[in-house]
């Protein structure tokens, strides 16, 4: 579904990525954790065209999306949700969500049934049904990230990316977004998660890869890095 081979990107004469390779399977939800500074972001900036990697390949359903414009790869079936959420303040909450189907909307994405997945969008994130004509601008943090996920959704995607879905987020609101993560996987809609809560990121999802310094340092089932020593000790709070 998403396969990125020998991938080295950065910004200016700084290299993060090292040739890293990974795979994300129809279906499946796989996550990338590290520590901060360890290129997880500047993973998914080069895979949805925000940056140019310098080497190596990225392919989406077998298409070759390697350094496209972000608008070409959307269109190919890739949406972000990007590390700091990211709405259009000035829109509310029902506009936000229909911007997510834009590429349905112009034929550049299967057109569906839009009406039936903005219901279906408000019943998987209810705090955004209550609040569908307001500002995305005045809503919590917490209801903006859930905005920026069901946007994405929207896109009716062969893949979406989550980069740090719970970032500023309090306790329970973590909890939610991450029951909302296990019901989408549910349903069968493949996944890339970046996320600095290990614990719940691996929680979620099929596979992991740890990554450090720029490089895939392990990985493996979510299951077999939960109990992995070396995991445990780096990021998940155990000895």
């Amino acid at each position: 579904m998403l396969t990125i081979s020998n991938m080295h990107a950065g910004y200016g004469k700084v290299e993060v990525l090292h040739g890293i390779s990974l795979e994300v399977p129809k279906g499946k939800v796989v996550t990338l954790i590290g520590s901060n500074g360890a290129g997880k972001t500047t993973t998914m900036r080069a895979v949805s065209g925000m940056i140019s990697p310098r080497e190596g390949s990225i392919t989406l359903s077998g298409k070759d999306i390697t350094g496209q414009e972000s608008y070409y790869i959307a269109r190919a079936g890739l949406a972000h949700s990007p590390e700091g959420r990211r709405v259009f303040s000035t829109m509310s909450v029902t506009d936000n969500l229909l911007l997510g189907a834009f590429p349905r909307f112009t034929g550049a994405r299967p057109k569906g049934d839009i009406a039936a997945d903005l219901e279906k969008a408000m019943e998987y994130f209810p705090r955004l049904k209550e609040r569908r004509t307001q500002l995305a601008g005045t809503l919590s943090g917490g209801e903006q990230q859930m905005l920026a996920m069901a946007r994405a959704v929207m896109m009716n995607p062969e893949v979406i990316l989550l980069d740090e879905p719970s970032m500023g987020l309090a306790p329970i609101l973590v909890d939610e977004v991450f029951k909302i993560i296990a019901r989408l996987r549910e349903e069968g809609v493949t996944m890339l998660l970046v996320e600095q809560f290990a614990a719940a990121a691996l929680n979620v999802a099929d596979y992991g890869y740890v990554l450090e310094n720029g490089r895939i340092a392990l990985h493996g089932p979510a299951e077999k890095l939960r109990t992995d020593p070396a995991v445990k000790a780096a990021y998940l709070g155990g000895h």
